[in-house]
């Protein structure tokens, strides 16, 4: 009986992450009719033993192969606290999956990893911090999700937080949603002769309570707490899926699941596969030619700071393509920012009350060169508000090079012979008309 009402307090008026099939069984459970159990995680992989670069072999909490693919197995449902509760007793704990993630995110012996998942979902709370967890580890290694079974519900808001995911044939992913259940036993109670009296303080200490039915005020608080959840889950996975699964795209599947491609089809995963071709995959791309395993000292072939595949390895694509692609697009890039930098100073320099005065083109030259993140119009602007016009005497185009060639400190007063002013002069005149696409002056 202790072991029933302890389940009952896991999973009544909680919301929970999880199948609505799986939320039967915990209520056939309940009525004392069934038991729940899961397979223990696979240990034909890996090792949980690996010896660093000193030789010094120590013990950590997940499976590590000779190539320096990590594998953590998550199965059975899924609870927020009990540290290293395992697979056989059902349940399997966030905090244990936490510990797991960091571990592995952190150990130098880790290339990468795949999160091996067979899980029908479980309690809300922790589900999203896990999520966010395997966000960090992505971020710094390969992590790949694997449905080997199932990721469904809070088993799927934790694979969205990865690299990849790749579904078997029959795996069983998504159920984006939430589900409250609530159990009122008070007409068997009656039937019975019991008649239970709750003595509280506080108007909503015994709300959703077993023994009598909800009332409506009762419903619609529990429906506000679903529905905040549904919100934080479907967050959670746009953070993880990003344009792949949207939050929209995510609300719109009414959580439903998909098996093997349908999932691909709908953005729930990526591909179809299994774990050992994944394996296959990882182990390949940790180990250089030549056979030796990354895990030993000196090699690699992953990034070391995102864990993504060398450029020798992405999608096929050869160095030497890789790098002239990277050139190619280096090249765009100057050209493109050589293009809007002419820009800018053309809108600057035929500005009203910039054109044609050669005081101010020169502050707007000044001032544009040493302000590279003000737009053409703000320098205009602020030439125009603080700089005053020149004389109507002045403003023609000895004194407009003039003073473009003192503002640019390029020529002073008597500091420069007139030839030697009126070549820097030419020069500035065929960069601007340059930059600008003005005609080249003729004669």
């Amino acid at each position: 009986m202790s072991s029933l009402i302890h389940i009952a307090d896991r999973v009544l008026n909680r919301p929970l992450l999880i199948t609505r099939d799986k939320a039967e069984v915990i209520l056939s459970v309940l009525a004392g009719r069934i038991g729940v159990n899961a397979p223990d995680a696979s240990r034909f992989e890996g090792s949980s033993v690996v010896e660093d670069e000193s030789g010094a072999r120590r013990a950590v909490p997940y499976r590590v192969t000779r190539d320096g693919v990590g594998i953590i197995t998550i199965t059975g449902s899924l609870v927020n606290r009990g540290a290293w509760v395992g697979a056989s007793s059902g349940l399997t704990s966030y905090e244990g999956i936490g510990f797991q993630l960091k571990s592995a995110a952190a150990d130098p012996a880790v290339r990468s990893v795949i999160l091996d998942m067979h899980s029908p979902g479980g309690e809300a709370v922790g589900a999203f911090e896990t999520a966010a967890l395997v966000r960090d580890l992505a971020a710094k290694k390969l992590a790949v999700a694997v449905v080997n079974g199932m990721a469904a519900s809070a088993m799927y808001a934790i694979a969205s937080g990865a690299t990849e995911i790749v579904t078997t044939e029959t795996g069983i992913s998504g159920s984006i949603g939430v589900v409250l259940l609530h159990a009122d036993f008070s007409r068997q109670l009656d039937r019975e002769g019991i008649t239970p009296t709750l003595i509280h303080a506080g108007a909503h200490k015994v709300d959703g309570n077993p023994f009598e039915p909800l009332s409506d005020a009762v419903r619609e608080d529990l429906q506000a707490e679903v529905d905040a959840f549904y919100g934080a889950f479907l967050t959670t996975v746009a953070k993880g899926r990003g344009s792949r699964l949207t939050a929209a795209a995510a609300r719109k599947t009414e959580a439903r699941t998909f098996i093997g491609k349908a999932a691909v089809d709908a953005g729930v995963a990526d591909r179809v596969g299994s774990f050992e071709t994944v394996l296959a995959e990882l182990s390949r791309a940790s180990t250089p030619k030549g056979g030796r395993s990354t895990s030993q000292k000196g090699s690699t072939s992953m990034s070391e700071t995102t864990g993504a595949p060398a450029a020798t390895e992405v999608a096929g694509i050869s160095k030497a393509d890789h790098d002239k692609a990277v050139a190619e697009a280096e090249k765009k890039g100057h050209a493109a920012g050589s293009a809007e930098a002419g820009k800018r100073l053309a809108t600057a320099l035929g500005a009203e009350g910039i054109k044609g005065d050669g005081t101010r083109m020169a502050a707007a030259l000044e001032l544009a060169a040493k302000s590279p993140d003000m737009s053409g119009e703000d320098v205009a602007a602020f030439v125009v508000a603080n700089v005053g016009a020149s004389k109507p005497a002045e403003a023609d185009a000895s004194t407009y090079e003039k003073s473009r060639l003192a503002a640019a400190g390029l020529a002073q007063p008597g500091a420069n012979s007139a030839e030697a002013s009126q070549q820097a002069a030419s020069r500035i005149l065929a960069n601007y008309r340059a930059s600008t696409g003005a005609p080249a002056k003729q004669g």
